[in-house]
Parts: C-alpha cells; sequence; structure tokens
C-alpha cells in the first residue's frame, strides 16, 4: 500500500459524491489526493488508484498526464509555476521568470540540485490583473511578484 489509510479514506469520500457505478469519476481527486501524500504520481501510485477506483491503469494515467498540475516525474519540494501567458508576459511575467531562473539557478522543468524547488511553465491562471503571477504547489497563488517579493518567497520556501 503506497498511500496511507487517511488518503483512502479522503478519496472514499469523493467517491461516495458519484453513483456507485460511476467511482471513475473520482479520479482526478483522487490522484490530487496521492499527490499530496507523495509529491508526484509514480508510475506504481497511478496503478495503485486506478486498482483502487477499478478503472484501468492507462485511463488514470491519461488524466494524469493531461492536466499539468499533476507531476508524473519527481519534483522539487516547492513547485513553482510562473505564468507564461501572453498577459503576464506582457506586464512583468518574462522579467520575473528570468530573475527567478537565475537565483534558482535552473530553467523551466528542472529541479535544484538540492530538491528543493522545481520551476515550471504555467498557463493563464485567470489572475490576469495580478500580473505577473506564480502558483506554489498548485495550491498557493503570488501576485504582483516583484525581485523583491520572489526573494522573500524563496526565503520563506526554503524553510
Amino acid at each position: 500500500m503506497l498511500l496511507s489509510e487517511q488518503a483512502y479514506k479522503r478519496i472514499d469520500r469523493e467517491i461516495a459524491k458519484f453513483p456507485p457505478e460511476q467511482r471513475q469519476s473520482a479520479t482526478m481527486a483522487a490522484l490530487a489526493i496521492a499527490q499530496e501524500e507523495t509529491n508526484w504520481l509514480s508510475p506504481e501510485v497511478m496503478q495503485e488508484v486506478a486498482d483502487y477506483l477499478r478503472m484501468p491503469a492507462i485511463a488514470v494515467q491519461e488524466v494524469a498526464t493531461f492536466y499539468n498540475m499533476f507531476n508524473t516525474k519527481p519534483v522539487g519540494k516547492a513547485k513553482i509555476s510562473v505564468c507564461t501567458n501572453l498577459p503576464c508576459l506582457l506586464s512583468g511575467g518574462e522579467r520575473a521568470a528570468h530573475y527567478l531562473k537565475e537565483k534558482l539557478g535552473i530553467d523551466y522543468r528542472e529541479t535544484t540540485a538540492d530538491g528543493q524547488f522545481t520551476l515550471q511553465e504555467g498557463e493563464c491562471m485567470g489572475a490576469c490583473g495580478d500580473a505577473p503571477v506564480m502558483l506554489v504547489n498548485n495550491h498557493r497563488m503570488c501576485s504582483f511578484m516583484s525581485n523583491e517579493k520572489i526573494d522573500a518567497l524563496v526565503e520563506e520556501l526554503k524553510k
């Protein structure tokens, strides 16, 4: 068993939201719960989710690889997604991304040597007026990211 009993209880709550014959409707929620616990979705974790939901592993993998919120490769403790859509890029996103890349010493789709940070490009985050925008671990939106705010964020995430 790769997931904890608590994770399975949470997945059961998600499954209960759907008719019994539609357990697979809880796939996204089950993957999110599994990722919270394991930090990324290994083939073994996806297989375990598929078995639990009583569906083919390939169907779970299709969901996991379609959405960029799911990590199908190991990532750092803090995954920072930088919005690279045009409104953000034109409002300082390119500058913020360049500064963050230099500060961390990595490029997009890379992880720092200490395993602390992974940097990735993100699609529109729906906060164009707050550009440049970054998302930390798919849960925390950071807006108006100046160099000073990026410095503070990196220091906070190192703790």
